[in-house]
Formats: structure tokens, C-alpha cells, sequence
């Protein structure tokens, strides 16, 4: 294989990863900054992409406010054969069983994350409805949870391989 060939094939090699951003997280940096903090929407999705550079993944990134829409798009995810969703959904979280069903069609290992930790919050955070779906959770570390979020589905997919 020579150098050209080598290039063409290594980007369809790399893992595809989708991170969903759910409801109202275009407004971070300017929503309740004692849980979120001041970094935005577009601060995190760089933070994720220059640690998927790292890791050799490839990644998307999706926000949207419209539950269809978010519903759509993990149908999409499910069409492309993505290896991995990476979800924030925010509070559908808590009562979304549209997403959880559109969650449960994919095949590929899907992390639930949450900047805040939402089992020390308002008693209606501290229940999921994706829990008993998705491999995993995490949340409670800020804007570190989405890379905690990404390191642990790379590590997944690295062992799957193997």
C-alpha cells in the first residue's frame, strides 16, 4: 500500500462517534452559570474535537432544541452505522421516552452524560429514563464530563476490537 492509497483508506478506518447535545445547551455560557459554568456550546465541541484528534476518532456534534429533530438525528446515527452517540439530552433526560425508544434502536455503545451531577439536584433529575439503555453514565464533572465521556467510549470500542 503506498503512501496515496494508505491516505484514502485511514479516515473510513477511524471510529465514528456522535455527540448529541440536548435542549437548551446553546446556552451555555449564559444559562445559570453556578451549575454550568461559563464555558459555551462552541468551547466544548472544540474540547471534544481536538481530544478525538487525539484519540484517532472521528466526531460530530448535533444540538438541537426540537425533541423530533433530536429523534431524527439518532435515526441518522443508526442509518450511518455510527460506532458510537455520545448524549447530553438535558432535561428530556428525565421524561423523554420518544428519545429513549430512538436510543434503544442503535447497536453501538451510547453514553449518557451531564455536566452537573443530577443526583444532587431537584429530585425529578435524579431519575432516567435512558439509564437501562444506554452503556453507561457519567456526570458531575463539568465540561470534563464530556471528555471523561469520550475517553470511556474510545476505550469501549479500542476493546471491542480487540
Amino acid at each position: 500500500m503506498n503512501a496515496s492509497t494508505a491516505s484514502a483508506v485511514a479516515p473510513h478506518a477511524r471510529k465514528r462517534v456522535l455527540m448529541l447535545h440536548g435542549i437548551n445547551h446553546n446556552m451555555f455560557g449564559k444559562r445559570d452559570p453556578a451549575q454550568y459554568g461559563t464555558v459555551t456550546l462552541a468551547d466544548i465541541d472544540a474540547r471534544l474535537q481536538r481530544l478525538a484528534d487525539e484519540l484517532g476518532v472521528e466526531l460530530d456534534a448535533y444540538q438541537t432544541n426540537s425533541e423530533a429533530q433530536m429523534c431524527e438525528r439518532i435515526h441518522q446515527a443508526h442509518e450511518e452505522k455510527r460506532d458510537a452517540v455520545l448524549i447530553n439530552a438535558g432535561a428530556w433526560t428525565h421524561y423523554s421516552y420518544g428519545i429513549r425508544d430512538a436510543l434503544a434502536i442503535l447497536s453501538c455503545p451510547v453514553v449518557e452524560l451531564h455536566m452537573s451531577n443530577i443526583h444532587a439536584r431537584e429530585a425529578f433529575r435524579h431519575h432516567s429514563v435512558f439509564a437501562d439503555i444506554v452503556t453507561g453514565q457519567i456526570s458531575g464533572f463539568g465540561v470534563d464530563s464530556y471528555e471523561l465521556a469520550l475517553r470511556a467510549v474510545v476505550l469501549r470500542l479500542r476493546a471491542a476490537a480487540v
